[in-house]
This record gives C-alpha cells, structure tokens and sequence, in this order.
C-alpha cells in the first residue's frame, strides 16, 4: 500500500487541490465564503466548476451526482454524465457553474411529512461549498442541501446548516462580553465514533429477519456471549484486521480521518473512530462512513450489520457523539484551563449547556430517537432514557461552591502515581470517565453516548447546536445589559447551577436507585421513540427553532409525521417477517421434530422390551404444548398487526404498533427460543447465535 500521506484526500477536491487548480483570485473569493459566510458569486462558481471537472476526469469519474440526505436517513445520489454530443457525433465532456450550484432531483417519492402533496415532485439541490466534493467509485459527488419547490428543508443538511449558524451568532455575542475581538465565526465540532459488527455474509443470507430488519428477530444465546469480557480490545482477527486495513484505506483517499479501531465488548463487535471536524462535514463523513463499511465487508464475504441490536442478550451499538465548540481563532470555547474556577468565559459556556440540557431534555432525547434504539437504551450497556450530565468531581464541586458563595480549591498539575519506578507519572484529566452517562464532560468536550449507530448525526448536533444557541442568546441578552458584567456573570452561573443542577449526576447511571432519584427529581423517562416524539412539536421546542431560524413550525411538525411513520413502518415490517419465518421455517421444523420424535417413541414401544420411556414421553408432551402455543401466538400476532394497521391519526397508529404488536413479538419470540434449544440442530431452518458470533 502507498504510503498514507501519498493516498489520504486524493478522491477529495479540497483545499490543496482548490489553491493548485483555481486562479488565485477566484480562490481567495471561494475562501472568504468558506470561512467568512459570504454569499457565493455565481461567476466563481463557473471557474469552480470548470477545475473540479477536469481534476474528477482525472480521477477516473465519467459523471456528477448532486449528493445529499433526504429524511429516509441514508444519503441520495442522481447521476449525469459529463457528456455533451457535438454536431459531428461526437461528444465533449462539460459541466457548468449552474450544473454545480442547483440540481433538480424528482421530490415526489422522499418523506416529506405533509409540507408537499405527493403531485408536488419538484425538489431543488444546492451545492454546499463548505463540504468538498470527492470522487466516489466513477462519480464527482457534491454534497448538497434539498428542499422543496417552496424552499422549506426536506434534508438533514439544511437544517445542521442553520443551526451551526445559529450558534455561532449567540456565542460571538458572548465572547464579545468577553472581549474578544478576534474571533469572527465559532463552529461545533464532532468526532463520531462508529460501532458496528460483522458477520459470515453466507449466514447473513440464510436468515430473513437479517436481510429484511437489520437484526435477528429469533435467537437462543450461545454458550458463551460476551461474560468472559475476553473480546473487548482483544487481538484483531486476520480475517477482520484485513477488512479494517482496507475500509481505513478508502477512507483515507476520501479524506476521512479514521484513527482508531479495535473490538468492541460484544463478540463480533467493532468500533472505529475519526479525528474531531465540523460537524457539517463530520456528518458527512459519518454517512460515506456507513455506507463504505458495507460495501468493503461484501468484498471480504462479511456483512456489515449497523443495526442498534442485532442480537439480543449481548451488546447493541450506538454512536458517541463527541461535541465541542471552537473558535476560528483556535480557542476551544469547553477547555476549562488549569484554573476552571478562574475561567469565566467557560464557566458561562458550561452554564449556558447545563440549562439547554436540562430545559430541552425532551428533545434531546427524540434526537436519538429510533425503533433500534429503542432495544438498547437503559439495556446495561447504554446510558438509559433519561437525559443527564457526568460534569466529574472537580467541576461539580467548583460551581457548587460558587453557587454557595464558598471559596474554591482547584487542584492543578495532579499526577497519577503508579508505583513502579520504571512507569512515568501520568498527567491527571480534570475529571474521569463516566460510560453511563448520557452526555458526560470529558476534559474539553461533551460526549453524547446515545446516539444510534445506524442514524444520521445530524439530528443530534443540530438539536445541541440549537437548544446552546437559545441559552446562549438568553445569557448574551443578560449580560450585556448588565452594569456590573463581573458580578452578573457570577451571578449567572449561581443561578443557573442551583436552578438546573438536578440534571447533573456523576454516578451509575446503570443503576434502579438512579431510575428512582431521577424520578424524584422530575427529569423525564421518555424510554419509546414514540413517547419522544412528542417533544418536537412541544410550544417550548417550536419557539426556540423558530427563534433561532433553525426550523419553521411545519418543518418541526414535518419531522414528527415522518419519525412516527418510520416507527410504525418498522414494527410492521418485523412484524411479517417474523410471520414469514414462523410459518415457513420455524414451525415446520417443530412439526417434522415432532413427526420423527412420534415415530421414534413408538418403535421402542414396538420393541416389548419394557424400556421406561415415561421421560421421553413427558419431553414430547412439552415439545408439543410448545409448538402449539407457537401456533397460537403466531394467530394472536396477525390479529395484532391488523388491529394496529387500521389506527388513524400518526401518533395513535405508531402506538398500537407499540402496545399491541412490540409485546407480541417479543412473547413469541421468547416461545420460539425455546424450541430453538429443544429441536437438533440440523433441523433448525435458519443459522444460530453460536454460528453467527463466532464462526469468524
């Protein structure tokens, strides 16, 4: 393989291939649009797309695609090809500024949440420049924004855009207060990390519920699932390592900057994790991430499975969302410094998320909201449905101390001591670790651990981007109406620690004495997608993102239709499938035990050897009753489904899916597992979790 440095950003028309093909002129003019938000001038949109034409040809690319992020939560691509024919018959390969700057994808067939009608097909892409474009197998791919004939946001992009936006302008009003004068934008930034499993691609195609759903709607446990903790950063597999050493590799060309990997605790489990970047192109990122993991594991014979539970009884996957805010002067507005309790710009920037986490916990929560991860959260290995904070010891006890008038001792340059002469002292973090925790501080940045692994981040970050913003525009508002600003900023961050200081917990979050004192404290327990849902057309929610010109009322009432119709939509589909493999596989299979274990019973009665087969015969009694209660819930299912199917309204019709359909499957399941441990193993219709977690 070539050396990284000669691969990594060579399918990306980034900044080092911009200053080498593009006038300096018309360089400087994209430049102060990329990093001072000026409008783009559509001739130097012309002379942009000229030069990235002729680098992608290079790349081996015969055609453009304008790419961007409907609100299926996958990305969308239309390809054109260069090609212009001439009068002579032949052809000339040409794209123009315009080509560049809008595209018109057909609408019709996108969820769109009631803001178009289905006759309404006109859709307009437009190109983001703040995101590269890049070359991706024979295509210039230019990430792009969508939205209606109308111009309301039918994208995940749009509205991370305005919502970056938005917080910038709030928090350059409080550096201001602070007197920076040197700062001109501020951007959050993201580092997400990816956890995935992968598995034998010819057990994959032996079970529906994989290929349909994403995750095994049956499955007995394996002898051994993940006890032994003996997986957990363990030796990489050859047949993995492989897979990973190229997925780093195409990554890489793409400008991806994959930096760690290891196992996860789960067997078959995997992570790997970026360096941070702006969250508009680290969600980006995170897309070409998913879909590449794919398509490098069928070249190994693996298949990829990002689902949040994809077996049950053994840990799910999730993304943590690693979220900070800097300025584009270099200063990371969440780094608390040697002396935190000296530091009152991030005491006030630290304030202002403890308020918009408590206040907004409801939306925050819908943020990672999706029937996947519905599985996982509060399962012993995610943080549970409740939204709090781990701040640490030392932060904790600085604002509590403030927030009393007390003085503060803040402890600086600590080192951990090892006890071995040969081991150096290591430098000590302002606070530990806490992996229960929902959103937990971890020394410069916040790491938001619920995130679900199949989704997109945008709806996250877009989410903290805004709700900060609010505060931030609230506390701004505050203060420089203030008289004393020394003494206001004091008492803000007193105000707000003793008024919001119940959402904080540094303890087990994993914990049942955790689920009741978060009770006690009125902090919400919103444990279904569907209970989250609620929250995004709450009147608090819909006043900050118009406030903030993040989203317009419709477009917060768009998202609500489309996130309930995907959960019913979901259930529905596990549904058939799990009917499919009962009444094709799974029972069947009983049915032929059943027939063979009968058979075998009566040739030893045939025998008149007087053999007590009065414990065979009570196995066969169970073998039966069993079956037969499979039967009977089987029916109960479809009597359920079509119950369900016939609810109106969006939010009643994903609750029966809830209610009536979700506690089903999983009583039928759990009488299927059973006979999953009674029937041999030849005669199990579908591969097991011991095949499918381990043969690898």
């Amino acid at each position: 393989m070539s050396k990284l440095r000669d691969i990594f950003g060579t399918k990306v028309f980034n900044d080092s291939a911009m200053r080498e093909r593009l006038p300096k002129v018309t360089y400087n003019r994209l430049k102060a649009t990329l990093e001072k938000g000026q409008s783009l001038d559509p001739e130097v949109a012309e002379v942009v797309a000229s030069a990235m034409k002729d680098w992608a040809i290079e790349q081996g690319a015969t055609h453009f695609t304008h790419w961007f992020q409907p609100m299926t939560g996958i990305t969308a691509e239309k390809h054109d090809s260069f090609i212009n024919p001439t009068p002579d018959g032949r052809v000339i390969m040409e794209f123009s500024g315009k080509e560049l700057i809008k595209g018109e994808p057909d609408a019709s067939s996108f969820p769109s949440g009631g803001l178009r009608d289905t006759y309404e097909a006109r859709g307009y892409t437009a190109w983001d420049c703040t995101s590269p474009a890049f070359v991706k197998d024979d295509s210039l791919c230019i990430p792009t924004a969508f939205m209606s004939y109308k111009g309301v946001a039918l994208d995940k992009k749009t509205p991370l855009l305005r919502s970056m936006q938005a917080l910038s302008i709030q928090a350059l009003r409080i550096l201001k207060i602070f007197d920076n004068t040197t700062a001109t934008r501020v951007v959050t930034t993201v580092g997400p990390e990816q956890e995935y499993f992968l598995i034998d691609k010819e057990l994959y195609e032996k079970r529906k519920d994989l290929i349909f759903t994403g995750r095994t709607l049956f499955g007995a446990p394996a002898p051994k699932g993940q006890e032994l903790e003996d997986h957990y950063f363990g030796s990489i597999k050859d047949r993995i390592g492989a897979y990973m050493k190229e997925l780093d590799t195409e990554l890489w060309k793409l400008g991806i900057s994959a930096k760690t990997r290891h196992n996860e605790v789960a067997p078959a489990q995997h992570e790997l994790a970026p360096i941070f970047n702006t969250t508009n192109i680290a969600t980006d990122h995170n897309q070409l991430v998913m879909e590449i993991m794919k398509k490098v594991a069928l070249k190994h014979g693996l298949v990829c499975l990002l689902h949040e539970k994809p077996f049950a009884g053994i840990n799910g996957s999730g993304k943590h969302n690693n979220w900070s805010m800097a300025t584009d002067d270099g200063m990371n507005l969440l780094e608390p410094g040697i002396t935190p309790h000296e530091n009152a710009q991030f005491l006030v920037f630290l304030s202002a998320i403890i308020k918009a986490v408590d206040i907004f916990a409801p939306i925050l929560r819908f943020s990672a909201a999706n029937p996947g991860n519905d599985h996982r959260l509060g399962a012993n290995e995610a943080p549970p449905a409740i939204i709090s904070i781990y701040l640490g010891d030392l932060l904790t006890d600085i604002l509590e101390s403030l927030s009393n008038g007390k003085e503060v001792f803040c402890p600086s340059g600590e080192c951990i001591e090892i006890g071995v002469t040969t081991l150096p002292s290591l430098p000590k973090d302002t606070s530990d670790r806490n992996r229960t925790s929902p959103f937990a501080f971890t020394g410069n940045k916040f790491e938001f651990r619920m995130v679900p692994s199949s989704a997109s981040i945008s709806g996250p970050n877009l989410v903290l981007n805004t709700i900060v913003a609010q505060i931030l525009d609230e506390f701004a508002t505050r203060l420089e109406n203030a008289p004393d600003r020394n003494e206001a900023v004091k008492l803000l961050v007193k105000e707000t620690y003793q008024n919001h200081k119940r959402v904080i917990f540094n303890g087990n979050n994993y914990s049942e004495d955790w689920i009741n004192e978060a009770a006690k404290r009125g902090l919400p327990n919103l444990s279904s997608m569907v209970e989250a849902c609620a929250s995004i057309i709450a009147p608090d929610t819909i006043e900050c993102f118009e406030k903030q010109h993040v989203f317009a009322k419709e477009e917060l009432h768009s998202r609500y239709e489309i996130h309930l119709e995907t959960y019913a939509k979901t259930i529905n589909i596990e549904a058939l499938t799990m009917l499919d493999m009962l009444k094709k596989q799974i029972i069947p299979a009983c049915v032929s035990y059943i027939s063979e274990y009968a058979s075998m019973i009566n040739e030893v009665k045939k025998t008149g050897l007087g053999i007590d087969i009065t414990g065979y015969e009570k196995y066969f009694t169970e073998l039966i009753s069993e079956t037969s209660t499979l039967k009977t819930l089987t029916t109960s299912l479809e009597a359920a489904l079509k119950e369900a199917s016939a609810v109106k309204g969006a939010y009643a019709h994903a609750a029966a899916y809830k209610d009536l359909v979700f506690g089903k499957m999983a009583t039928l399941r759990e009488t299927a597992d059973k006979l999953e441990m009674i029937i041999p193993q030849r005669l199990w219709p579908f591969p097991t979790y011991a095949e499918l977690l381990f043969k690898i």
